[in-house]
């Protein structure tokens, strides 16, 4: 009876027990919740019989709310940003030939790539641009002295809108064996510029023979198979070559070095603490010295001794090599026209923005970025890698045309022309071979035609089986 009276004790002293515990548990967060600022709400006790619900409500006046995003673009480009991001990652400075490449060639972002520089509303204009006569001059150059081959490889590197050799083709497209041999190949980089290419060789697709044949593209000018390549190297070997490189050698990146206490150092871009570009040199010798001491072994010491500035070119002297190995195996010639000096250059490096001068570091990739092209580095180049070619010029670009006959030509063009014709043909012809302003310019003094005749110069490589080029003879 004791023990039974116990256990029951014991039972209802255990059930009032936990009762007390719930009821308090329940008042504290019935306490709690009245005073957490009203974080919550309190939840309602019903009998046990009853399943308790509960609702919840969140109070988020308390919480961050960041603010919206801007999607206005920011000071810098995405060129300028890639830029820095290189310096950033790597921690030191780049070379001006690296900032000048990323500018023009970059794959999203580069001067060239997305955009029609070329012609009156471009940059800056070209020879080609100028007058349909430089195109019938090139014709002449490239086809003397050649003994007609079952296959010939026509080479432009950087045809710009393809002016040039729309020009070649017209001049040669009575010429059926000639054209019927010719297969050309467009060296360009640029998609939007090879599409100007197509429109102005006025070519068509067709379709292959089979179904595994790739579809083929036609300049309807003369019938010719065009293709478009990156670089050289990928244009087929095995076929006599005639190359063209006009304004193409000013556009390859230079490096520039300076005379120092040290030495010669070459000049490098970084950032400063405000997030500017400037120059600084290296500390110590670059890959591009090599370069640099090839070039000075060239020149005479008197040549270096009063320079504080030279440019190398290295991709300038690789290009002319691979040029010179490939003329001295298959046959051919390469006529190099572009603005330069017959000896070392010091410090040329421009930036063009709509036909006026600008900061070479100014807003990269909206300028256009060129260099004096050191022919007699070309020259030793060519003859370094090449006993079987030979080096002629360089000569002016008024010598050049002359020697060709451009003035029998405007005097003939000029008897059946209109005044309107005549005045363009006299403009052309004084951008192509004068220097300096045209004296016979009436108009406003920002539009006269400046002479390019005396700035550019004409270089020939040929394989010596091919003789001499008439304009050098």
């Amino acid at each position: 009876m004791l023990r039974r009276a116990l256990l029951q004790a014991s039972t209802r002293c255990r059930f009032s027990s936990s009762s007390s515990l719930l009821l308090a548990s329940r008042r504290q967060c019935s306490s709690s919740s009245s005073s957490s600022d009203d974080h919550f709400v309190e939840q309602s006790v019903d009998t046990p019989q009853t399943p308790p619900s509960a609702t919840i409500s969140v109070d988020r006046s308390a919480l961050y709310h960041p603010s919206d995003h801007s999607h206005e673009p920011t000071a810098d480009s995405e060129l300028v940003k890639h830029l820095k991001n290189i310096i950033k990652f790597r921690g030191g400075p780049i070379t001006v030939a690296e900032y000048m490449e990323e500018v023009l060639t970059n794959p999203k972002a580069g001067f060239y790539i997305n955009r029609d520089v070329f012609g009156a509303g471009g940059d800056f204009i070209t020879s080609p641009e100028v007058s349909q006569m430089f195109g019938e001059y090139g014709q002449c150059a490239s086809g003397s002295k050649w003994e007609q081959p079952k296959k010939v490889n026509l080479v432009e590197l950087g045809p710009g809108r393809g002016t040039l050799l729309a020009d070649l083709l017209r001049g040669v497209s009575k010429f059926k064996n000639f054209t019927e041999s010719l297969q050309i190949h467009m060296v360009e980089c640029s998609p939007a510029l090879q599409k100007i290419q197509y429109q102005n060789l006025k070519c068509l697709t067709e379709d292959g023979i089979d179904g595994n044949t790739e579809k083929r593209c036609i300049s309807t000018i003369a019938g010719t198979p065009v293709s478009w390549h990156m670089t050289l190297e990928q244009v087929p070997t095995g076929f006599p070559t005639i190359i063209i490189a006009h304004e193409f050698y000013d556009a390859l990146p230079v490096h520039q070095f300076q005379k120092a206490s040290r030495g010669w150092c070459e000049k490098m871009i970084d950032v400063t603490d405000n997030s500017l570009f400037r120059f600084v040199l290296s500390p110590q010798p670059t890959p591009a010295t090599l370069y640099l001491m090839k070039r000075c072994r060239w020149a005479e010491t008197k040549e270096i001794a009063g320079l504080d500035h030279i440019e190398v070119c290295p991709k300038a002297m690789d290009l002319t090599q691979e040029i010179s190995s490939r003329l001295g195996t298959d046959g051919g010639g390469a006529l190099i026209i572009d603005y330069g000096l017959n000896g070392i250059v010091s410090d040329s490096l421009q930036a063009i923005r709509k036909h006026k001068f600008v900061d070479i570091l100014d807003d990269p990739g909206s300028a256009d970025l060129s260099a004096y092209v050191d022919f007699a580095a070309i020259r030793h180049s060519a003859e370094e890698v090449s006993a079987d070619v030979s080096v002629h010029g360089p000569m002016t670009q008024s010598q050049f045309l002359g020697s060709l006959g451009i003035n029998f030509r405007v005097e003939a063009l000029l008897e059946n022309c209109s005044d309107e014709q005549a005045e363009s043909l006299r403009t052309g012809y004084w951008r192509l071979v004068g220097e300096g302003e045209a004296p016979f310019w009436e108009g406003p003094d920002e539009q006269a035609p400046i002479g390019m005749g005396s700035r550019y110069l004409a270089m020939a490589i040929v394989n010596k089986k091919q003789g001499v080029p008439v304009p050098f003879q």
